[in-house]
């Protein structure tokens, strides 16, 4: 059975190994995610289920989505995720806890990245720069793009400036350093995908178990 819930990014902070070492933790609360939909591969064409997180008023959602939340009866979400299960393994309607993970396990963690606006090769791809004396003019510009004569185009996928981050990123085999169920926190060693109250889904790790 896979499994996954989804969570609210709260920040990071450290906490302290048996040995006194210090670790970096990110605090996801991670409240019962709600089972809206159970998808069936005679009706759909697959099997899934899609789970709802975040609270919200009903007069902030719009009617057919109100209609759509209404058969599990658990009120009004303002994210909603698919999960590849079998049509057995969940019933519309039910909660999804952290508890369905264990401390010291792996998850992958997918979240959208903070967004950097308009960024230059330096700060976008790490590019060196040039000199920064003798009248270079060439202090953080990207250098040439292509030759004049052949191909005399720029190749697509060349590294320039442009916008930066604010896209869909995935981290992988995250360890769980603590689930503090009666709180609703997960505590996982490392960083996670975007900023401070951001909307994340954990799952378990594809390609590390515990």
């Amino acid at each position: 059975m896979n499994k996954g819930i989804l969570g609210k990014k709260l920040g990071m902070t450290q906490v302290f190994a048996e040995d006194g070492a210090a670790i970096g933790v990110t605090a996801i609360e991670v409240e019962p995610s709600v089972v809206v939909q159970v998808k069936t591969m005679e009706k759909d064409g697959y099997e899934a289920v899609q789970i709802g997180y975040g609270r919200m008023k009903q007069k902030n959602v719009t009617k057919p989505l109100q209609g759509h939340l209404n058969k599990a009866g658990k009120g009004f979400f303002r994210v909603l995720r698919e999960i590849p299960a079998a049509a057995g393994d969940y019933e519309v309607g039910q909660e999804i806890s952290a508890d369905i993970f264990q401390a010291g396990g792996f998850v992958d963690v997918v979240g959208t990245s903070k967004g950097k606006g308009f960024q230059g090769v330096m700060k976008r791809h790490g590019f060196g720069g040039g000199r920064a004396t003798h009248g270079s003019m060439f202090h953080r510009a990207p250098g040439s793009i292509g030759a004049s004569a052949d191909p005399s185009r720029v190749f697509k996928g060349t590294k320039m400036g442009g916008h930066m981050g604010d896209v869909r990123k995935t981290v992988q085999n995250l360890q769980i350093w603590q689930i503090r169920s009666d709180r609703n926190l997960l505590l996982l060693k490392g960083s996670v995908p975007g900023g401070k109250n951001g909307y994340v889904f954990i799952r378990q790790a594809r390609k590390k178990s515990a």
